[in-house]
């Protein structure tokens, strides 16, 4: 199958912005197998219901789509370059190096004119599954930045559970519309430079414009990756911190500055391959049990 077939043939199960794309992983950690019919609660609504992280060190266990956290911190509500949006989800938790990395950026946006960044998904206190939404955020080193150039950072709660991001995709998300501006550009470089940073997704169109508005050194757009659905908002994942064994990480992305095969997606989404005839079914999703995560997940569900 050519992938102009592929892409349009996953297309329809990857719409939504929580769908984000996890590879295969260098090595999938241990589950337990003694926990009987405890293991086979569903994990969501063990990690879900808890409101607050441990009191560990810092630690994740597992991937970043089956996993969790020890010694998560919360991003600050409100910080002079910062809001976390959403506050009602309990959603603004980290690992310490996910919490400065976003305090980091904001003053990068500061530098370009915004009051700063407007802050959504983390991960939950614990990490985990979540109720709802992403399959990934579950090892405490993914973020969801929103697009919107922030204008202030007085926002109330109330405002933060109400105000809408800001798309900034055209024509099904093949170009980026009137509000894309160099800022994005820029806040998006800086986040791909970072060194902590593994990869960022957006949407096929704007790593297609980064690539053409790109000068010097192309080396940090290999971190940009298109994937459907973020033009609301851009997800940053750190790779598991130095010294995190139980830790895994994602594959690398593929060598180059990966322009080619965006470019390519642009094509098909403006000119559509036909289907193929007979397409694979998509087998149903189960639910992760928590028997399935990694060993140390029970712990981290049971400490203070």
């Amino acid at each position: 199958m050519g992938i102009r077939h592929l892409i349009f043939g996953i297309s329809a199960l990857v719409l939504s912005s929580c769908a984000e794309p996890v590879n295969k992983t260098s090595s999938v950690p241990e589950v337990r197998k003694d926990l009987g019919a405890q293991g086979q609660i569903i994990a969501k609504t063990l990690f879900g219901q808890k409101r607050t992280g441990t009191a560990a060190p810092a630690a994740a266990f597992g991937s970043y789509a089956k996993g969790c956290a020890a010694g998560l911190v919360q991003l600050p509500e409100t910080g002079p370059t910062w809001q976390a949006m959403r506050l009602s989800r309990n959603r603004n938790w980290g690992h310490p190096d996910t919490v400065d990395f976003v305090k980091d950026l904001s003053r990068t946006a500061v530098r370009q004119g915004w009051a700063g960044l407007y802050v959504g998904d983390l991960s939950q206190p614990r990490g985990g599954p979540m109720l709802t939404g992403h399959r990934s955020h579950q090892i405490g080193l993914d973020a969801d930045i929103w697009m919107n150039p922030a204008a202030s950072m007085q926002l109330s709660a109330n405002q933060r559970e109400n105000i809408s991001a800001i798309s900034m995709r055209r024509a099904n998300g093949a170009f980026v519309n009137s509000k894309w501006t160099r800022g994005h550009h820029e806040v998006l470089k800086a986040a791909a430079s970072d060194p902590r940073v593994a990869r960022i997704f957006v949407f096929p169109g704007a790593k297609v414009q980064m690539c053409k508005d790109a000068k010097g050194d192309r080396s940090w757009l290999r971190k940009i990756r298109p994937w459907w659905g973020h033009h609301y908002h851009f997800h940053v994942r750190l790779a598991c911190p130095r010294g995190s064994s139980g830790c895994v990480d994602q594959n690398p992305p593929p060598a180059g500055d990966g322009c080619a095969d965006a470019q390519q997606w642009v094509d098909n989404i403006l000119n559509p391959p036909p289907p193929p005839k007979n397409p694979p079914k998509a087998k149903p999703r189960r639910e992760l049990r928590l028997a399935d995560l990694p060993n140390q997940c029970v712990g981290v569900l049971q400490s203070n």
